[in-house]
């Protein structure tokens, strides 16, 4: 039986400076930089290769930012004759997978995803909302801590099942610092408050959703050629109103993925992928089950590498 394969999508955190820029050699590859580019009527692909990392870190640069990367890439590979069996992506990089299963079109997806930075950026004013990790505590006993800690300081959730031993929360400030305060209390080993602009996937980003909603809706989203598990569902679909359901609900619900890779792994997946910076999802990948292939590609002597293991 054939090695089924799944491509995998880091999302907002991966982002530094001078990424992708050893493939932009090849003409094919360097047109992501170029159509962004054009599509956003900014010089994206300087911020992408000079930064600086600050500027390139703003949810609404970061988010096109990897989605390029990430998609330059998927095309090389496929070029080179490897192709998923499944895709899936962590938060944002669930549409650099559509993108891969042929959903979106990588110009519209780029325009999607800038808009999704800008709603997410103006939902909630900086400062005021928050995420922390939290190690070492049960996704059941650390719901009743963020349920406690909304009950008596302000709303916080889990926003990221991220692998066993690792889930992040999300919400208003003082919400997220009760949590950490309550789960260090009950057992947790560590809370780790995370450095990013706002309380992702959690009901505070409801607002942007609606936003996101009008901005789907006039894309054209195809079904899908390869399934997508989806961060909500942690389920394959191919069917694009499901779909663009599913990614308006994405962004104030919990990103299941610890569930959605040992789902890939039942549906028979041995090998995962990660097609963009960084090698956060090969780690979350070995920590969920040690036992399936990972494979990051993130610049050219990693695609190579990857090319040849996976053509042979």
């Amino acid at each position: 039986m054939r090695k089924q394969i799944a491509f995998i999508y880091p999302g907002q955190g991966s982002q530094t400076v001078g990424m992708g820029e050893s493939f932009l050699e090849d003409d094919k590859s360097r047109q992501f930089f170029d159509s962004a580019d054009q599509v956003l009527g900014m010089e994206l692909s300087k911020l992408m290769l000079e930064g600086p990392q600050e500027e390139l870190t703003l949810t609404y640069h970061a988010q096109p930012a990897l989605l390029t990367v990430s998609s330059m890439i998927t095309e090389r590979l496929i070029r080179a004759g490897v192709r998923p069996d499944y895709t899936a992506g962590h938060s944002l990089g669930e549409y650099s997978a559509l993108v891969a299963s042929n959903v979106l079109e990588f110009p519209k997806a780029v325009e999607v995803v800038h808009k999704r930075g800008l709603f997410m950026n103006e939902a909630v004013p900086a400062g005021e909302g928050a995420m922390a990790a939290i190690l070492g505590m049960a996704a059941d006993k650390l719901e009743e801590v963020t349920d406690d800690a909304t009950n008596s300081a302000g709303v916080v959730q889990l926003a990221n099942l991220n692998c066993p031993g690792q889930i992040v929360i999300s919400g208003t400030k003082a919400g997220v610092e009760k949590a950490c305060e309550l789960a260090k209390e009950r057992g947790a080993k560590r809370a780790i408050p995370l450095d990013v602009s706002g309380p992702f996937h959690s009901e505070l980003m409801r607002a942007a959703s609606h936003d996101l909603a009008k901005v789907l809706s006039d894309s054209f989203l195809l079904n899908a050629k390869v399934p997508v598990v989806t961060n909500f569902k942690a389920e394959p679909e191919t069917n694009a109103t499901q779909l663009q359901d599913m990614l308006i609900h994405q962004l104030y619900s919990p990103v299941l993925w610890e569930q959605s890779v040992r789902k890939m792994i039942e549906l028979g997946v041995t090998t995962f992928v990660e097609v963009g910076p960084g090698k956060v999802l090969s780690g979350l990948v070995k920590k969920i089950d040690r036992s399936v292939k990972v494979i990051p590609v993130y610049d050219l002597e990693s695609f190579e590498k990857a090319v040849e293991e996976l053509t042979t």
